[in-house]
Order: C-alpha cells, then sequence, then structure tokens
C-alpha cells in the first residue's frame, strides 16, 4: 500500500482472516481493514465508496478492498441484530478487535506487516485453538454458528472449554432461538462445504444449539460422518446436504424451516429414491431393465441427466456404484427416438406411451 494516495496519513489495519490465515501459512483471501482515527466525512473526501447499512463501510476507489471505520457495539435488543454500533473518531484499534468474536479473528496487522494482538489471538493461532475474546460474545448468537463453521473449516482447531461453556449458556438463556433461517443456512451451508463437516454439527450438538436451530435432523453423528466423505470427494452442496438429512424422516419440514435453496431440496427428496432404486438393480435376479428403466423415470434421469449422475456420486458415498454402467444406460435410453415412434402409433396416443417405454426397456437389454 506504499504511494496509495487514498490512504497516505491514514491510520489502516489489515484485520481478521487474512491475517490468521498467513499466520496459518494459508493463502489470504480479500484483505479486510479497519481505520482508526477517521470519519465519514474523510473517507469520502479520499474517494472511497460508501457501502455499510448499521455502520459505515467503505470500498476504497482503486482496489475496492473494503475499509472499516474502527467501531464499539453496544447490545440493545435481543438477537443478533439488536445493536447499536458507535464509530467515533476516539474509538481505539483495541476497542475495535475486543468486539470480534474469536481471539483468531482479532489480530491486526500494520501496512508494515507487524502484528497488533493485544488479546493473544496468535499464541491461539499457534495451539490451535478457538477461544471467544470476551463475555460480548454472548450478545451474539450467530457467534455460536460462525464457531461451528470455523470448526468444520479447520479441524485441528480445538474449541476452548470456557468457549463452550458460553454457547451453552447462551442456548439455554433462548440467544439461538432468535437466529433467523437465512442466516442459519448461510453459515450451515458453508459449513457443509468446508473440509469437515461433521466438526460444525459436533460444535452445535455440543452447545445444545443443534437442537434448537434444526430440531428435524435425526442421526446427525452418523451422517455427519457421511459429509465428510464426500468434502473428501468435492461433492456439490446439493449433495452433501442430501447426505445429511438421508436419516431424517422430517427433511421436508427442515428444507422449509431453514428455507434452504430448491436444488438442495430436490438432491434430498430424491437420494433416497436413487438409493432404493440401485438396490431394486442390483436384487434383480433376471430382466433387470425394467427396475433401471424405473429408476430412470423417477428421478427424472432422462430430461435431468447431470443432476441424476450428481446423484449417483452422492449414493456412491454410501455404497459402490457402476456410474459408468448407469451412464450408458441413461444415453442409452435417450437415444430411443420418441418423436419417430409418436408418428408411426398417430391417433392413438397410448399406444405410444407403451411404445416408447417398450422400445426403451429394449435398449437396455441391449445396452
Amino acid at each position: 500500500m506504499t504511494g496509495d494516495v487514498a490512504t497516505q496519513g491514514l491510520r489502516v489495519y489489515i484485520v481478521g482472516g487474512a491475517v490468521r490465515d498467513a499466520l496459518l501459512g494459508l493463502t489470504p483471501g480479500d484483505h479486510d481493514w479497519v481505520v482508526v482515527g477517521a470519519t465519514p466525512e474523510d473517507m469520502a473526501r479520499r474517494g472511497f465508496i460508501p457501502v455499510g447499512g448499521d455502520f459505515p463501510v467503505f470500498l476504497h476507489p482503486v482496489t475496492k478492498e473494503e475499509y472499516a471505520l474502527a467501531r464499539t457495539e453496544r447490545k440493545s435488543g435481543r438477537g443478533y441484530k439488536g445493536f447499536t454500533f458507535y464509530t467515533g473518531a476516539d474509538v481505539t484499534l483495541e476497542e475495535d478487535l475486543r468486539r470480534r468474536d474469536l481471539t483468531v479473528n482479532a489480530i491486526a496487522q500494520t501496512r508494515d506487516g507487524e502484528l497488533v494482538d493485544p488479546l493473544g489471538g496468535a499464541g491461539d493461532v499457534k495451539a490451535r485453538v478457538f477461544r471467544h475474546v470476551g463475555e460480548a460474545f454472548e450478545e451474539d448468537p450467530v457467534r455460536i454458528l460462525r464457531l461451528a463453521r470455523f470448526a468444520a473449516r479447520f479441524p485441528d482447531f480445538g474449541v476452548a472449554p470456557e468457549t463452550l461453556a458460553l454457547c451453552r449458556r447462551m442456548v439455554e438463556a433462548g440467544e439461538a432461538d432468535a437466529l433467523v433461517p437465512e442466516r442459519v443456512w448461510k453459515e450451515v451451508s458453508r459449513g457443509l462445504m468446508a473440509a469437515a463437516p461433521s466438526r460444525m454439527l459436533d460444535v452445535l450438538r455440543q452447545s445444545g444449539a443443534l437442537d434448537r436451530v434444526m430440531p428435524e435432523l435425526q442421526e446427525s453423528g452418523e451422517t455427519g460422518g457421511d459429509v465428510d466423505r464426500a468434502a473428501a470427494r468435492k461433492l456439490s452442496l446439493p449433495g452433501r446436504y442430501a447426505l445429511l438429512c438421508r436419516l431424517s424422516p422430517g427433511r421436508d419440514a427442515l428444507g422449509r424451516r431453514l428455507r434452504v435453496p430448491t436444488e438442495c431440496n430436490d438432491y434430498a427428496r430424491l437420494l433416497p429414491e436413487v438409493l432404493s432404486g440401485l438396490e431394486a438393480a442390483q436384487a434383480a435376479s433376471a430382466d433387470a431393465a425394467e427396475t433401471q428403466l424405473a429408476l430412470l423415470e423417477r428421478v427424472d434421469a432422462l430430461r435431468k441427466p447431470e443432476r441424476f449422475f450428481d446423484l449417483l456420486e452422492t449414493a456412491a458415498v454410501l455404497r459402490p456404484v457402476d456410474i459408468g454402467g448407469w451412464r450408458a444406460r441413461a444415453q442409452a435410453v435417450r437415444e430411443v427416438d420418441a418423436g419417430a415412434i409418436a408418428r408411426a402409433c398417430a391417433g392413438d396416443p397410448a399406444r405410444i406411451k407403451q411404445s416408447v417405454r417398450q422400445a426403451r426397456l429394449q435398449r437396455l437389454r441391449d445396452a
């Protein structure tokens, strides 16, 4: 940032995840900056673009990285939105760091690379432990979800006993009940896409939050391991979500509660159909074409083949699946010229449907 006209003379620091990840030897993502001793008017005069809602956040006029004014926050209501923010020019860097969630996320770095670490975050990075910054942690229930998601992202980190105890007190006090579905799904979906999703479920379970935010979820101890294996295979989010709730009879209600995307709901609904269809096809003693075609029809594999193959990859986490064989079968069935058959059976719709199906069955037998 040397020679950067926009920030020249400002006291700016890199904060949060970029500093943590650099200490872990990881390539940092976007840099978030905090500005100490400035006002919104100061930032506007320098060409920064305001984008903040509840508190002043600005985009750098050239790099477009985020710069937030140092702030403090005070609990003023229930839930995670009940906060009053103060961003006066007298807010210090340490005050800003103290309102953050975990010590490993409360480390700042000067433009020259010097760490500012009043809360011992660098030591907790080295010790691989997540520890809350202070009692203010309990004012925001989203922090329970974030802690769980970080545990999934960094599986070699443990959670400090006092932090887990604080999370339990928050849940018992009803703070987790104030979480809205969109925010729960945002954090849960990110945790599902992390390296070890089962760690997220473990933290939520140990804190008591799992039954509050996903009461319909059952057998998460078993399905969490399934999702870990899916993560190792780089499966899609819909596939991971389907594995997560595959043993939950209330998966439809869970989807409604979390307001999950339609594709995730579809995978959750179809995965049991795929698993039962694969079992039936394997168990067919003679002509397996009927059971094979039944599965292809039931999951709409002819119109949405890529979704079907993705579901097969998901099923393969649980049992051996001949994915290449099923690709060949789907292709063979798709090659049946339904239009030509319809023209040959003109005037007899019932015969068209029967003839198309018979042609598809024959293709499967020949495949």
